[in-house]
């Protein structure tokens, strides 16, 4: 069984692209992924991506990514989708991946831009259809050329989007005309994946969210969107205001390393990191308090 899903939203609205937690030595936490999880889908997800880049999927095994997806998966049940990140820059890997999350329960598949190695878009096309090929799951595309090198360009978009299981795009490429066109053209379900730009994204046809953010701010984020699709624009715009403090100090420096000291602050799992990420400094620290503060979150 899946959560209820339709064309327009078929992972829900407000995702959150989850941390894995570890332990002090390192090792997976698989009971604070679990309270982590009911956690947030307590607090108004829709949906859970695990294995993404904010769970720090180039560090972590595929015994670990598989033993993750199915922990998620119990700890939630039915309550929220279950995204399972599969990309990697080696199609084959991630063919294996898509497979093998498919047996540990996911719902669906959130596949990134392939990193480093800057494909044509010829290599990008065949590259997600392969994913898409390899399972009966739904597909989200990523595309973060900040971080892959490379944009999905909207021709690409508008191929890929005739696939039957590739049916979403979280978009962190950060061009609000580009997503324009390509959600006009490619009837994707459309996601914001740069907590900046929620709002601006509903405003050109995204559904939800795939946010870093909502570690902290499940409940606002759900008040944003709700607003927007009652027509109240002016809270909707209240609440993303009000949320700027948070977004800026989440980003000041690398995502995965703020959410997981935000978290300790609150009591919440999240634990160590493996390198090459490090904890932040003390300076760093009192700088995210303030900040998290100034956005109304309590800690």
């Amino acid at each position: 069984m899946a959560p209820t899903s339709t064309p327009q939203t078929p992972f829900g609205r407000v995702l959150t692209a989850m941390v894995t937690p570890f332990t002090a030595d390192g090792a997976l936490d698989v009971d604070g992924a679990q309270r982590l999880a009911a956690h947030l889908v307590d607090a108004g997800n829709d949906g859970l991506v695990v294995n993404g880049t904010t769970g720090e999927s180039p560090t972590t095994s595929d015994a670990e990514k598989e033993q993750l997806v199915r922990a998620v998966r119990e700890a939630v049940g039915d309550r929220a989708f279950v995204v399972a990140g599969v990309g990697t820059n080696d199609t084959r890997h991630s063919v294996e991946l898509a497979r093998q999350a498919e047996r540990a329960g996911a719902h669906g598949l959130l596949t990134v831009t392939p990193y480093y190695s800057k494909p044509t878009q010829e290599g990008l096309y065949r590259h997600f259809t392969a994913i898409a090929d390899s399972t009966g799951l739904p597909v989200m595309l990523y595309d973060i050329p900040g971080r892959s090198g490379v944009p999905i360009q909207t021709e690409t978009i508008v191929r890929l989007a005739e696939h039957p299981r590739i049916v979403a795009n979280k978009d962190a490429k950060g061009d609000l005309g580009r997503a324009s066109w390509a959600i006009a053209r490619s009837g994707l379900a459309w996601y914001s994946g740069d907590d900046m730009l929620n709002l601006p994204l509903l405003s050109v046809g995204a559904v939800g969210f795939v946010s870093v953010v909502s570690h902290l701010v499940s409940p606002e984020l759900r008040a944003l969107l709700e607003a927007y699709l009652a027509g109240d624009v002016a809270k909707a715009l209240e609440i993303h205001q009000r949320l700027l403090p948070v977004y800026t100090g989440m980003f000041r420096t690398q995502g995965v390393i703020t959410v997981k000291a935000a978290l300790g602050l609150k009591g919440l799992p999240g634990g160590s990191l493996r390198l090459p990420l490090v904890e932040l400094s003390e300076d760093e620290t009192e700088q995210l308090t303030r900040d998290l503060a100034a956005g109304g979150v309590q800690l």
